[in-house]
């Protein structure tokens, strides 16, 4: 199976976060299920398997893609951990998202996906496609009617240092990559290191 199809409230409570960002998918601070109020400790692979599965999830990457990415970061210097979380954040669906284009990140994927958007003034509907630093992400002219998008920006409360963002052209920059602290605080990447590290 590529991807997670099924309901995500229910993904959400079994991994004690929001996955989108809102908080209103966790309602009750339990997993799902009969038995959700009776769940065993976990060990200390079933931590590092849940923090893994939390990050995974939170962006919507297949696990052949997350494995994938983390080999990627691991070629690069520096933090292994703070450098796979940057490449997961460079995602041209995740950018498009944090630009405030789309209300979650599985919108933001699907607009990508319907080629509804330019880099550097090439069309791309790659969700996976890296954003480099400098790179300019457009609206295309002809979506700019669209009403989930135009809900989607009057509903944004905030933007990342990292990206400058015109309102009046609909287009922003990528400026750099984020740090480690513009990135999401509730996973800790440490674990997933150690997880991969087995």
């Amino acid at each position: 199976m590529a991807r997670y199809t099924g309901p995500r409230h229910k993904l959400a409570r079994r991994l004690g976060i929001s996955l989108d960002g809102t908080g209103k998918d966790i309602k009750r601070n339990f997993p799902p299920g009969q038995h959700g109020h009776n769940r065993r400790k976990l060990s200390e692979y079933g931590i590092q398997l849940q923090e893994k599965q939390k990050l995974r999830h939170m962006f919507g990457v297949s696990e052949k893609q997350f494995r994938r990415t983390f080999d990627q970061a691991s070629k690069m210097q520096g933090v292994l951990g703070e450098n796979f979380m940057k490449l997961l954040e460079s995602r041209l669906d995740n950018v498009v998202y944090r630009m405030g284009f789309a209300a979650s990140r599985p919108q933001a994927r699907q607009l990508v996906n319907h080629g509804h958007f330019l880099v550097n003034g090439k069309k791309v509907n790659i969700p996976s496609y890296r954003v480099q630093t400098g790179d300019v992400i457009t609206l295309r002219e002809k979506s700019r009617n669209l009403a989930v998008v135009k809900e989607a920006l009057e509903a944004r409360t905030f933007l990342p240092n990292y990206i400058t963002f015109n309102d009046n052209t609909l287009e922003g920059t990528f400026n750099r990559l984020p740090d480690r602290e513009e990135m999401p605080a509730e996973i800790n990447e440490v674990l997933i290191v150690e997880f991969y590290s087995r």
